[in-house]
């Protein structure tokens, strides 16, 4: 048969034709990259069509702009240096009407006023640390008395821009404000330095050195109220002090005095009662006092110490965003007093939500206030600034 049974299998086997599959392949890689590389050399020599698109002329007819080009917000300087600018400072904002009464907003470029690096303020509600103790420009105007809060261009208000921030969460809410601070040099330092910075202070207006003491307590992270002083039940045996808002004044006598308080600091949210028994239970009083204090885009803190207090009524009928204290604190001036009132405080705000503390600025309620807070956050506890809690109609 011509066959070796002794050779290996497999060495006298004819090689069979197989297909040039290595070439076809090559051949395939070649083109894609042929093609691929032409078009993107089309790409890069052609238009890329994108155009700016124009509206119809008879949209544009029939839209004629309403706005005109809004100003970019006055700049401020921050502690270092750096230029403090609105969002907007770098836009020009127009506002056009189409036909079918839309509104649409154009923003076009402009450039800041001042040259090199700017902070730009975007927070709504709060204000970023850096600058929280530098008043927002566009919040102030000024008066024969100084510069008074105002709500902003843009509708923000005091009490939205100087608010402390919080959780958003809908747990059990503490407020716990610590008032008198400027009246006592020692007492307003220790406050500062000792009370956590959720706890809201507030500064008396016949305090001194009202505006250093703002700004540390600023600096600190404390929200901050302005005391001002209002006709007791025993006036004038009882006197708050000068400036104080009488019953027997007219209202443009009281809002004077109003704005010479409000003059004396800045980046407050609010305004709080010093004493007051009588001139809070006269709502003819009160209310152009409240009016204009909410006008301005502050809240009014009542302290609970007048039991015919007319706050309520009067704040619902002029829109005044307002909170009320559920609490006074240290009316007995213990430590282990001022504890037990603050787990009351507790135990109130477990059953309504929230709940409002005050106290004054004594050795002995900052000590207890601050031991309280250490374990309150462990107990589910938030403790938060004061307009956080207060009923606002603008913002329920």
């Amino acid at each position: 048969m011509g066959t070796d049974l002794h050779a290996p299998l497999g060495q006298n086997r004819k090689a069979g034709k197989r297909p040039n599959i290595l070439r076809i392949g090559r051949i395939a890689a070649s083109l894609c990259l042929i093609t691929i590389g032409g078009f993107s050399l089309y790409t890069m020599l052609s238009d890329d069509g994108l155009q700016p698109t124009r509206p119809p002329l008879a949209d544009q007819a029939a839209s004629p702009p309403t706005d005109t080009v809004q100003p970019a917000p006055t700049q401020s300087q921050t502690a270092n240096g750096m230029s403090r600018s609105d969002p907007h400072s770098g836009a020009n904002i127009e506002r056009m009407v189409t036909g079918d009464g839309s509104v649409v907003t154009k923003y076009s470029p402009r450039p800041r006023d001042d040259k090199g690096p700017a902070l730009v303020d975007a927070m709504q509600v709060g204000q970023d640390p850096r600058m929280a103790a530098m008043p927002n420009e566009s919040l102030l105007e000024d008066s024969p008395f100084g510069r008074l809060p105002v709500i902003g261009p843009d509708g923000r208000r005091p009490m939205d821009q100087y608010a402390r921030p919080w959780s958003g969460a809908r747990g059990t809410r503490v407020a716990i404000v610590v008032s008198g601070l400027g009246l006592s040099q020692t007492g307003t330092q220790r406050a500062i330095k000792e009370l956590p910075e959720e706890v809201t202070l507030a500064f008396a207006a016949s305090g001194n050195s009202l505006q250093r003491w703002m700004q540390e307590a600023r600096r600190s992270g404390h929200e901050i109220l302005l005391q001002v002083p209002l006709e007791p039940f025993d006036y004038p045996a009882n006197d708050p002090g000068p400036g104080t808002l009488l019953t027997s004044k007219s209202p443009a006598e009281n809002i004077e005095n109003l704005h010479r308080a409000m003059a004396k600091i800045t980046n407050y949210t609010g305004i709080m009662n010093y004493l007051g028994g009588r001139f809070l239970s006269n709502p003819d009083a009160m209310e152009p006092v409240m009016r204009d204090i909410g006008k301005r885009g502050l809240l009014f803190l009542d302290d609970g110490s007048s039991a015919q207090s007319k706050t309520d009524a009067v704040a619902k009928g002029t829109e005044l965003a307002h909170a009320f204290a559920d609490l006074q604190l240290d009316g007995q001036v213990d430590v282990n007093a001022i504890l037990h009132r603050l787990d009351e405080l507790e135990r109130v705000a477990k059953r309504n939500g929230q709940a409002i503390g005050v106290a004054a600025a004594f050795d002995e309620s900052i000590e207890a206030i601050s031991k309280w807070s250490e374990e309150a956050g462990m107990r589910g506890i938030e403790i938060v600034g004061v307009a956080a809690l207060a009923a606002d109609a603008k913002n329920p």
